[in-house]
């Protein structure tokens, strides 16, 4: 049996807006718990010494690269939001409707941090709250934006477009063949 042609699957466009405001909900309201119980340094175990909470306000992005430009990373969340929103109406895939959910809701709830919290308006600090070993203390906001990269990352591997097409292995290496 064959799958059919891209434009009879339906839309996806609904599940990646179900998943994004879901996630998004998430976030916004672990943040608001962060902020309300969590003194700001001070760690509190979850997991043990797996998973603590440990509030801070990162200015930059990821890693607090970048802390000087918070500005530019409200642009940027901006940008990513309008991108996804216009992207969603021609999903078709499951999959792609997962990625770009995760991402809507990641770059959407950092966004309204940068957007609303002190110092000021598309200068906010976004609130971090969870800290693994090793690794930098986050938010929903970014494992949602990491689940993201791994499901775009995995459907691009496996040549599924939005619409749920399927690249040709065959096509994709003869058409890179061709520009070597």
């Amino acid at each position: 049996m064959t799958a059919p042609p891209p434009a009879a699957r339906p839309r996806r466009t609904a599940h990646a807006l179900v998943l994004a405001l879901s996630v998004y909900a998430l976030d916004q309201v672990t943040k608001v718990l962060a902020v309300a119980h969590l003194e700001p340094g001070v760690r509190r175990p979850l997991l043990g010494e797996v998973l603590q909470l440990h509030l801070i306000r990162n200015p930059g992005a990821a890693f607090s690269f970048a802390t000087g430009a918070t500005w530019v990373f409200t642009a940027v969340a901006l940008a990513v939001v309008v991108a996804v929103l216009v992207l969603a109406r021609r999903l078709r895939s499951t999959g792609w409707a997962a990625a770009l959910g995760f991402l809507l809701a990641g770059a959407a709830g950092n966004l309204t941090d940068r957007l609303l919290r002190q110092p000021g308006f598309a200068r906010g600090h976004v609130v971090d709250f969870l800290e693994l070993p090793s690794w930098p203390v986050f938010n929903v906001a970014d494992a949602s934006i990491c689940c993201a990269a791994v499901l775009i990352a995995v459907m691009t591997l496996r040549g599924v477009g939005l619409d749920g097409s399927r690249e040709q292995r065959g096509a994709r290496a003869a058409g890179e063949g061709s520009r070597a």
